[in-house]
C-alpha cells in the first residue's frame, strides 16, 4: 500500500468507527455469538481501548471505555439488548476459547 503513515492512520481510526458504529447498529448480534464467530467481543474492544489509553497515559476508566464503544453505559446496554447464553453458546465458547 503506498500511502503516508498520516493517511493510514486515518482510515484506519474511519474503518474502526464504522465497526463501531456497525456493532451499536447490530443489538441483536450477542457478544457470546462475537466471541464464538470471531474470538472478540464488544467487551474486548472496550479492554483494547483502555490499555491502549493506558499506554498512552490516557485517563480512561473502564467505564468510559464500554461506553465508547457500546454508545451507552454498559449496565444499560446489558440490561436492554443482552440475552441468556445457550448451553450451546456456552459449549461453543469453551471449545473455542479453552485457552484463550
Amino acid at each position: 500500500m503506498a500511502i503516508d503513515d498520516k493517511t493510514r492512520t486515518e482510515l484506519e481510526a474511519a474503518v474502526f468507527r464504522r465497526l463501531v458504529e456497525h456493532l451499536r447498529s447490530r443489538t441483536d448480534v450477542q457478544n457470546i455469538d462475537l466471541m464464538n464467530l470471531a474470538g472478540f467481543c464488544r467487551n474486548c474492544l472496550s479492554n483494547w481501548m483502555k490499555e491502549e489509553a493506558d499506554a498512552n497515559s490516557v485517563a480512561i476508566s473502564k467505564d468510559e471505555s464500554r461506553e465508547a464503544i457500546y454508545g451507552m453505559p454498559y449496565e444499560i446496554w446489558k440490561a436492554t439488548y443482552q440475552g441468556t447464553a445457550s448451553p450451546e453458546q456456552l459449549a461453543a465458547m469453551k471449545k473455542a476459547h479453552s485457552g484463550h
